[in-house]
């Protein structure tokens, strides 16, 4: 009768491990299923970005599937292309990084026309005086009565430039000299750069550019534009 009952437990419990057993293997199997779906429906969203040539979210939706289903048959099939998207991405994502440097404004004129502008502060601050580190920005100027030009403009202190002087401008590496004065006015702490088709069109070829120029606190100061993002067609005319 003992051996009876004892054999009767071992087959339930045998029972039971079996039972465990499958039950683990089907939620094993439901999890990878579950997961093959997230995957399948990133590779869709990675698809559509790529056909729709949105490099930039391509990349962002192809890393987001190599990272959270690496094993997936999705992530297996996007890995033999993902790397000339991944560099297309990360080229897109600095082409809107360099564009988003540079601020474009028009405004209407009392005596008639529109005044336009494109303005950029160097990626450096600048010492001066001693007095802490204070940006530099470039502007470029389109105004109907004063016409066109370009010049730097400081937050503090002054240039030294007084009836004429030289700024050093290196455009990717490439110095030249180009003549520049301090504007005659105390309204505002600006020096223009007397050729301004000239640095317009070093900026429109170059990706950084330096410029050098003496200041009031005594010697020069340099600051570096990123200027590969700069928008031609919001200057009418300055191409």
């Amino acid at each position: 009768m003992k051996r009876t009952i004892l054999a009767a437990l071992c087959v339930l419990a045998l029972s039971a491990c079996g039972d465990r057993e499958a039950e683990q293997r089907a939620a094993a199997q439901a999890q990878a299923a579950a997961q093959e779906e997230a995957a399948a429906a990133l590779a869709r969203e990675y698809d559509a970005a790529v056909t729709g040539q949105n490099w930039d979210l391509a990349r962002v939706h192809g890393a987001a599937l190599l990272s959270q289903y690496p094993d997936s048959q999705a992530a297996q099939k996007m890995k033999a292309g993902y790397e000339e998207v991944k560099a297309k991405g990360e080229t897109a994502r600095e082409r809107r990084r360099l564009e988003g440097l540079w601020n474009y404004s028009q405004s209407p004129q009392p005596k008639g026309g529109t005044q336009r502008s494109a303005t950029i502060y160097g990626r450096n601050r600048i010492d001066l005086e001693g007095r802490g580190e204070t940006q530099v920005q470039l502007v470029f100027r389109d105004h109907p009565q004063w016409k066109r030009s370009a010049y730097l403009v400081l937050q503090a202190s002054d240039f030294h430039c007084k009836g004429g002087c030289k700024v050093k401008v290196t455009a990717d590496g490439k110095p030249r000299a180009m003549d520049a004065s301090r504007a005659d006015t105390n309204e505002a702490i600006a020096m223009f750069i007397t050729d301004h088709k000239a640095l317009w069109k070093l900026l429109r070829k170059s990706q950084v550019v330096e410029i050098e120029f003496p200041v009031k606190a005594g010697g020069t100061r340099k600051v570096s534009f990123d200027t590969g993002g700069l928008d031609g067609s919001q200057m009418p005319g300055w191409d």
